[in-house]
């Protein structure tokens, strides 16, 4: 009886079955998957010394980081032009940001980068593997893997570095661009209760954004200086980028939106 009427309250709740939560919805499963794919690997190695990997396993490890960080990279993308459309054009939001707008972005995005990261685990593989077998890594990130084999790894290294900036680089671009129309109009409100929380909301939004992209540009430089300092350095920014912003991103897009926290409270409620 409990389960039945907490379904039904849930399917009620129409404030939460708006464009703007299905992108949240993609954010977390986003966060959750690459989470999966990182952190009971990294779990077992700190806690149990369970170091070994099969090829594939690490391949397949490689190949989801690779596609869902840009994924979730186009993502807030797709969140920053919601908040644009939101707050400069109000009045045209419910016709422009619809549930059909939100599917035909999310299948552009996820063929857009599909097509631009397969090819990263497929140069990878071609590599002829011969100097050794242990990755100074506890991610199989590309550049680790590739440093591996006896061949030249200049191939693999160029096109990581072109793709990540050609999809990872326009988005923080049009991210940028999007904040910056934002804070224009929000200065223009007259109002300075309405301008306050809308600096609120969309100051946490893009700390949190710039934070995601700036461990990854760290990371870049990182594995750009080589011997140039320790390589526990890398390892440990690699971790870290997969642990703060997936536990960030709950709190800020969240417990922060008021229509989620009510959504939370009357689920705790019917569960007394």
């Amino acid at each position: 009886m409990a389960l039945s009427l907490n379904s039904s309250s849930t399917q009620k709740e129409a404030s939460l079955h708006e464009p703007m939560y299905y992108l949240l919805a993609m954010l977390s499963l986003l966060d959750i998957l690459l989470c999966l794919t990182v952190i009971p690997k990294v779990l077992l190695i700190f806690w149990f010394n369970i170091k070994t990997i099969s090829f594939t396993g690490c391949f397949l490890q490689m190949f989801v980081m690779n596609t869902f960080l840009p994924l979730e990279s186009s993502t807030f993308m797709i969140m920053a032009y919601d908040r644009y459309v939101a707050i400069c054009h109000p009045l045209h939001y419910p016709s422009i940001i619809t549930e059909q707008f939100v599917v035909k972005a999310a299948i552009f995005i996820i063929f857009r980068n599909l097509l631009a990261t397969l090819p990263t685990p497929v140069l990878a593989s071609r590599l002829n593997y011969c100097s050794g077998n242990v990755i100074e890594n506890c991610i199989c990130t590309n550049i680790s893997v590739a440093r591996l084999s006896c061949g030249d790894i200049r191939l693999n290294k160029l096109y990581q570095f072109v793709s990540a900036w050609c999809i990872m680089g326009s988005d923080l671009v049009l991210i940028l661009l999007s904040y910056c129309f934002i804070l224009r109009a929000v200065l223009r409100l007259q109002s300075g209760g309405a301008a306050t929380k809308a600096l609120s909301t969309c100051g946490s939004h893009l700390i949190l954004i710039l934070f995601f992209y700036t461990i990854l540009l760290v990371i870049i430089f990182t594995n750009k200086a080589g011997k140039m300092m320790t390589a526990d350095v890398p390892i440990l920014l690699n971790v870290l980028h997969h642990l703060i912003p997936p536990a960030l991103n709950p709190i800020v897009y969240g417990v922060r939106t008021q229509e989620i926290k009510h959504g939370i409270l009357k689920f705790l409620k019917y569960q007394k």
